[in-house]
């Protein structure tokens, strides 16, 4: 059973990394499983480029996308992952730009623009998403709910924890950030956000649970 793990998170000890890296040992923690962690930031490449390729009927590129960077070898990773975690912060309400790049090329080609829009990926897979932010944890939920329906209907069963009201500095005086009532941030971060990790482990266990019982 194969995990895969993409960070889309800039800093590899805060947040987004360190709760994805737990749902990645949860997963892993399932017997049978052998798995890879991404960073996206270690990797050069573009998002889609629009040159459809990935739609041309009987072409070695169809389904595919036909880009050629660093991105490539981890494309064909997630095609054939059983378990697919996704971990990001959330910018300016979105994903990371770096992630939002791997989506793209990972999602448009696994769907046709034919009238019954069958997922074209030779199988499906598990989807576990992390999120992290600063705002507080309504913001962006219908946000978040409309990626995991997007991902369950092109890649599989799709699930998500988030982390919010999370910690971004040691010293919040070093920084313009006077919105930020830092006593409490501090304070969830110390009791909450180890929760938030025990959550992301078990949903990282619970998905490669129900991909080894496929």
């Amino acid at each position: 059973m194969q995990i895969l793990a993409i960070c889309g998170a800039a800093n590899k000890s805060r947040n987004t990394a360190t709760m994805l890296q737990c749902a990645f040992d949860g997963a892993m923690s399932v017997s049978g499983a052998s798995g890879d962690f991404v960073y996206l930031y270690d990797l050069a490449f573009h998002g889609c480029s629009g040159c459809h390729s990935c739609k041309l009927l009987d072409q070695r590129s169809f389904a595919r996308c036909a880009m050629r960077d660093d991105l490539s070898p981890v494309l064909e990773k997630a095609i054939d992952a059983d378990v697919l975690l996704i971990g990001s912060p959330i910018y300016y309400s979105d994903v990371t730009g770096e992630t939002r790049s791997f989506l793209e090329r990972y999602l448009f080609p696994g769907m046709t623009y034919n009238k019954d829009r069958i997922p074209t990926y030779p199988k499906r897979s598990k989807v576990g998403w992390v999120f992290t932010m600063n705002a507080p944890g309504e913001f962006y939920t219908e946000y978040f709910e409309k990626l995991c329906a997007l991902t369950d209907r092109i890649i599989g069963e799709s699930a998500y924890v988030m982390a919010y009201q999370t910690q971004q500095f040691e010293d919040y005086t070093k920084y313009a950030a006077t919105m930020f009532d830092v006593d409490m941030v501090k304070k969830r971060h110390a009791e909450q956000f180890p929760k938030d990790c025990e959550e992301a482990f078990a949903m990282g266990k619970r998905l490669a649970d129900s991909a080894a019982a496929k």
